[in-house]
């Protein structure tokens, strides 16, 4: 059986920012995370696969410090002693990294925690659990994340909407070009990296995904709407 939804969670919407330490170059990971706030990006996950843990340790912290009088949240990528040291607002994780209950335990009631599906049966397997979003892995085939099963493509995003009660985070290969179509294929948060890490204005760019994501959500209101009442 599900677990009720603690009421003081923050609700993951709109356009998500998943960091990429290399790809923001000599601009730096805070400046690039501060522009893609100012340009309309909901949500922060701190992602390093290389970095030991005490500089994680110091980078989640700062960016809390950063992202806390904004009411943006910080999710950390797999590492639950990093969520907790900084106290960030969540960890998302992966089919291989801490089970999803256990997580909830140590975590407590009211932090956000993803999880990644890559296949049907992690689909399934996710309705019965505790988590506040499912991460629809890859969307479209992406460099920057190699370890990934097949992509879903849009077909697949609108299957696991059909089925599935959670919120879903889709990433992968997203962009202003395709962030609506996304969103119109039943995601509820456009995950994006490189089309703001390595932007050369990630205010700008990350206030063009917005503009589409926005249109995107405001659209399946209007065709729910047109459903209800003819």
């Amino acid at each position: 059986m599900i677990q009720p939804r603690a009421h003081s969670r923050k609700k993951i919407a709109g356009l998500y920012l998943v960091t990429d330490r290399a790809l923001c170059g000599n601009r730096g990971l805070e400046e690039v995370v501060s522009l893609a706030v100012q340009g309309g990006a909901a949500c922060v996950q701190l992602r390093e696969k290389d970095l030991p843990t005490r500089p994680f340790v110091e980078e989640a912290k700062r960016l809390k410090a950063l992202l806390s009088p904004l009411r943006v949240p910080l999710i950390i990528n797999d590492r639950l002693d990093v969520a907790l040291a900084a106290e960030a607002d969540g960890v998302h994780i992966g089919q291989e990294d801490m089970p999803c209950d256990i997580a909830r335990r140590l975590l407590g009631p009211n932090a956000v925690i993803g999880l990644s599906v890559e296949t049907w049966e992690d689909v399934e397997a996710a309705e019965l659990m505790d988590v506040d979003y499912l991460g629809v892995s890859p969307v479209f085939a992406t460099p920057t994340k190699t370890d990934t099963k097949a992509p879903w493509g849009l077909e697949g995003l609108t299957r696991i909407r059909a089925y599935s009660s959670h919120p879903l985070v889709a990433i992968g290969g997203i962009s202003r070009d395709n962030a609506a179509d996304v969103i119109l294929a039943g995601a509820d948060c456009a995950a994006v990296v490189s089309a703001i890490c390595a932007a050369s204005d990630p205010r700008m760019a990350a206030a063009d995904i917005q503009a589409e994501i926005s249109w995107a959500l405001k659209k399946k209101q209007r065709n729910k709407q047109h459903l209800i009442h003819p």
